[in-house]
């Protein structure tokens, strides 16, 4: 997985799901609003569930996402987007590797600001709906008016993206209408990659307030890119991502030889 010049910054984009289904669509949606100097690449993960819309598997998926992230930062990349607005293993990652790690709800919401006063959340169905309203309350984000849903799985959105589109389109109009909102974020980067393909094929939906987590994501990992390529981008590492060998480097240690290196069949032997 090598990347170099004459790119300045190497963002991946990674599709948290263990299929290359998704990777399509968020590549001809995504890439063409990179910057010129930005090389893009999507990419899935291997070996987890390809439907994350349930917690269990989510939970499998965020330990792929952990190793995955190490490796790309030993690769040379600028920056990473977890490409799902459950923001999976985001939090975690950021303690594990110095190149920004950037979760695409987390990204919408601090951009929304520019766009309008309030926003709501548009998600795919009731089981994200929760976590959702969790993530919002995590990020502090008060100008939220709510999170509604429009009942797709992720796993049946490839087969036709211009219904999601359509559905997703008149779920951000009842929104605008009810919730008193200025702007909606797609709360699920499946849906944005739905309806961004409708607008760039077909024109339609163009008008809309609608904020695309991908995109945003994607700037935001383009700003901090640069950042950290000019020494200004610094994770304090003195709270939520102080790393486990700042406070206890053997223990950090043998958490590491013990489960994360013999569970991925490295020969370590393993006592007790």
């Amino acid at each position: 997985m090598s990347v170099g010049a004459p790119y300045e910054r190497r963002i991946a984009f990674i599709n948290p799901f263990g299929t290359s289904a998704f990777d399509a669509i968020i590549e001809e949606t995504l890439v063409p609003y990179a910057a010129a100097n930005t090389l893009v690449h999507v990419i899935h993960l291997d070996g987890v569930p390809a439907n994350i819309d349930y917690y269990y598997p989510k939970h499998l998926m965020e330990m792929a996402i952990f190793d995955k992230v190490r490796e790309l930062e030993e690769h040379g990349y600028d920056a990473v987007v977890v490409g799902c607005c459950y923001d999976p293993g985001v939090r975690v990652a950021r303690e594990l590797v110095d190149i920004p790690v950037v979760a695409p709800l987390e990204a919408a919401m601090n951009h929304a600001s520019y766009f309008g006063h309030s926003f709501t959340v548009v998600t795919d169905h009731q089981k994200a709906r929760p976590w959702l309203e969790d993530l919002v309350r995590i990020h502090g984000a008060g100008n939220c008016r709510g999170v509604r849903t429009i009942d797709w799985y992720v796993t049946d959105m490839i087969d036709d993206t211009t219904a999601v589109a359509d559905d997703a389109a008149a779920a951000c109009l009842q929104a605008l209408k009810d919730d008193q909102a200025e702007v909606v974020i797609l709360g699920c980067t499946i849906i944005g990659g739905c309806l961004e393909r409708e607008i760039m094929t077909t024109g339609r939906h163009r008008e809309l307030p609608i904020l695309n987590p991908n995109l945003l994501a994607l700037k935001a990992a383009e700003t901090l890119a640069d950042l950290h390529r000019m020494g200004k981008y610094n994770i304090s590492r003195v709270g939520l991502y102080q790393r486990h060998e700042q406070h206890d480097a053997a223990e950090a240690d043998e958490v590491r030889r013990r489960w994360y290196l013999a569970d991925r069949g490295a020969g370590v032997e393993v006592d007790g």
